[in-house]
């Protein structure tokens, strides 16, 4: 089975994107979440087998930041020996962004790194790119420097913008950058400014847009964040979904279909104690 598919820079990719945070112990919860997730996922086994979930779907996209992990070929290595299949990896590594030498030659070897392990795109973290935005000039300086940096290594440029103002002067300037990464949930979690906002900035961005956190950190159901995210996105953007263990893939994967062909999701009910018979 393959879930739909958009493409970016040519580059064929779901419209569902596999997450990392319930991966990698970033809850957005509490630090007791966070150590739960991280000892669930030490071995590696449990993020194998949602990664092979998704994978029965046709889903092989994944995100994180690869290249500014510990070891990071021997983790990439090990976990697509586990699933036998090579992923399409969207990389979001923490840049220096200093205007100096020494902070130019620590980017530019994390970028060589990411194409070492086999990146598809170099998406500029968050809290890299936004050091270089300047709002009275509408502009990014400098931002070339590091996606020629990221073309030099053979990598698809990206930024992820959990400002707004990341899409519009980047579209606005003209800067080489081929998507980008936007928090968009229905709640407004972890968003900067209101979500009729957001979903403007979307909508006016000129390349396909990644957006994150659907489900804000596990605030909103499945059935909730999902549906709402892929009833207003355009057909070219993306949703990433992050699970905690393999069962709740095939759900969420359920639900994002029934939600792009405007149906009810097929889900098993929920348990409950002394259920009524009108909960379904």
């Amino acid at each position: 089975m393959s879930f739909p598919r958009t493409t970016v820079a040519g580059v064929s990719l779901p419209r569902l994107l596999i997450g990392s945070n319930w991966m990698h112990g970033y809850s957005h919860k509490s630090n007791g979440t966070d150590t739960y997730i991280k000892n669930l996922h030490a071995s590696g086994d449990e993020t194998a087998a949602i990664l092979k979930a998704f994978l029965k779907h046709g889903i092989d996209a994944w995100m994180a930041a690869f290249s500014t992990k510990p070891n990071p070929e021997d983790l990439v290595k090990m976990y697509q020996d586990k699933v036998g299949q090579k992923l399409i990896l969207i990389d979001t590594p923490v840049l220096n962004m200093d205007d100096t030498p020494a902070a130019r030659k620590e980017s530019e070897d994390i970028i060589k790194m990411s194409a070492k392990i086999g990146s598809t795109f170099c998406m500029i973290h968050h809290a890299s790119c936004e050091q270089l935005v300047n709002r009275n000039k509408k502009t990014m300086d400098r931002l070339g420097d590091y996606t020629d940096m990221i073309r030099q290594a053979g990598l698809i440029p990206g930024l992820t913008a959990h400002m707004p103002e990341i899409v519009i002067y980047t579209d606005l300037n003209g800067y080489d950058v081929e998507t980008y990464v936007q928090i968009f949930n229905c709640m407004g979690f972890l968003m900067q400014i209101e979500i009729e906002s957001v979903i403007k900035t979307i909508h006016g961005a000129k390349k396909p847009v990644m957006t994150i956190k659907p489900m804000a950190a596990g605030r909103v159901t499945p059935y909730v964040g999902l549906t709402f995210n892929f009833n207003v996105l355009r057909d070219q953007d993306m949703v990433t979904v992050g699970c905690l263990h393999e069962h709740e893939v095939d759900e969420d994967v359920e639900i994002s279909l029934a939600a792009l062909e405007h149906r009810l999701p097929n889900l098993e009910a929920r348990s409950s104690p002394a259920k009524q018979s009108i909960i379904r």
